[in-house]
C-alpha cells in the first residue's frame, strides 16, 4: 500500500512540475508564431495584433495578458491549455471574446484561413 501512495504522490508531483515548466516555457505570441503575428499597435495603455492562420497552423504555448479576441473571418480553432485540457471553439467573422489572462496553445482546425485581432490589456 505504501508503495501505491509514493508512486501516486511521484506521478502527481511530476505532472505538476510538467505544467509549470510549461506555463514558464510559454512565451509572447509575436515570439512563439511571428509568421502568424503582426503587432499593429503597442503604447502603455495595450497592444494589438492581427493574427492569421491557415488550417492546420499551429501556436505552440504562449501566455497574453487579459484579452479581448475579435474575430475578422470565421473560423474554428482548438484551444489547449498549460494544464492540457483541449477545447475547440466556432469563432463567427464579427465575434468578440473577453478572456482574463491566460497560457495556451492554438491550433486552426478549420478549413478556412483564420483573422483574428487580439488586443491586450496593460492596465
Amino acid at each position: 500500500m505504501k508503495n501505491i501512495r509514493l508512486l501516486f504522490v511521484s506521478v502527481v508531483s511530476i505532472t505538476m512540475l510538467f505544467v509549470a515548466v510549461r506555463t514558464v516555457r510559454a512565451q509572447d505570441m509575436v515570439k512563439v508564431a511571428p509568421k502568424n503575428c503582426k503587432v499593429l499597435l503597442d503604447n502603455d495603455q495595450a497592444r494589438v495584433i492581427r493574427v492569421v492562420s491557415k488550417p492546420g497552423d499551429k501556436m505552440e504555448m504562449h501566455s497574453h495578458p487579459a484579452n479581448i479576441v475579435y474575430a475578422l473571418t470565421a473560423g474554428k480553432v482548438k484551444f489547449t491549455s498549460a494544464d492540457g485540457k483541449s477545447e475547440e471553439r466556432d469563432m463567427k467573422a464579427g465575434q468578440t471574446i473577453w478572456s482574463d489572462a491566460e497560457t495556451h496553445a492554438t491550433e486552426n482546425v478549420g478549413t478556412a484561413v483564420s483573422r483574428v485581432l487580439v488586443i491586450e490589456l496593460k492596465k
